[in-house]
């Protein structure tokens, strides 16, 4: 019950980050639309204000869409349908019904937490020497000592064909012509080429087998997975090496305003008198 509790807790909190952090951006951007006010269009007669496009089309923007006449005309249409909708559920006079009434309430409750959040985070920045901080503990740490590999491969059906691979090898085949014919539709055309990944990248078996490996070596048996036999070549291995502070920076920020927010929320929850 606790771990349900806590994971219902995180979502919370990330939800109402997300509320926050999206207010912030409708409050710092400026309007999309040509005017601030006025009207976007009228539907039997009822105006649909010019702000309600401006909040939609930065919610849109905020979300990775382009500023562009398609989209701009899509988000028209979509507040001219929901206009069209609402007017015909208060026809209804579904507006009345206990059920409307409640997801009302409900909506309110979480703009008020995301106001109440985007007020929390203003309130308890996060410093540089927090984020530099986690940065040593929970990224540069986390990589050291930790190897990744650069490997090939060539996945087969049978053992019998990946053992015909590896005598193909010791006769002077080259591993990328060979890999050519590999069941891997993601690395064949690459002459097998897996890239650079860590151990954990891969299913057991093939780690296993890859980690084991001496560079410029291949494997001189066939390596089973779920995914059929594997014949493996190492061509390197190197040091992890963390990314870079500013890389991760937006993301600690993230885990740090999560972490205190859930403190405290911990804290109200504790006060509370829950019966």
């Amino acid at each position: 019950m606790k771990q349900t509790q806590s994971r219902l807790l995180i979502g919370l909190i990330v939800g109402a980050l997300s509320l926050g952090a999206q207010a912030q951006d409708k409050a710092d951007a400026k309007p999309a639309a040509a005017a601030k006010s006025g009207t976007l269009a009228t539907v039997n007669g009822k105006a649909i204000p010019q702000e309600r496009f401006d909040v939609f089309f930065q919610e849109q923007k905020a979300r990775g869409a382009p500023d562009s006449p398609e989209v701009r005309n899509m988000i028209k249409e979509e507040l001219v349908r929901r206009e069209v909708i609402a007017q015909e559920a208060k026809k209804k006079g579904l507006d009345k019904s206990k059920a409307f009434q409640t997801r009302v309430e409900m909506m309110q409750q979480s703009a008020l937490i995301g106001a109440y959040v985007d007020d929390f985070v203003k309130a308890h920045p996060i410093t540089d020497a927090d984020l530099k901080k986690a940065y040593q503990t929970e990224v540069v740490a986390k990589a050291t000592g930790k190897k990744e590999y650069k490997a090939r491969h060539i996945l087969v059906d049978k053992e019998e064909d990946a053992k015909a691979i590896i005598t193909k090898l010791k006769g002077g085949a080259k591993f990328a012509d060979l890999a050519k014919d590999s069941k891997d539709p993601g690395s064949k055309e690459n002459g097998g080429d897996l890239g650079w990944n860590t151990p954990e990248a891969y299913v057991k078996p093939f780690s296993d087998a890859m980690t084991k490996l001496d560079k410029g070596k291949y494997t001189t048996e066939p390596v089973k997975s779920d995914f059929g036999y594997h014949v493996i070549l190492l061509e390197d291995s190197r040091d992890v090496a963390p990314p870079a502070f500013e890389q991760v920076k937006p993301q600690l920020q993230q885990q740090l305003q999560q972490q205190a927010l859930q403190k405290h929320v911990q804290e109200l929850s504790s006060k509370a008198k829950i019966n």
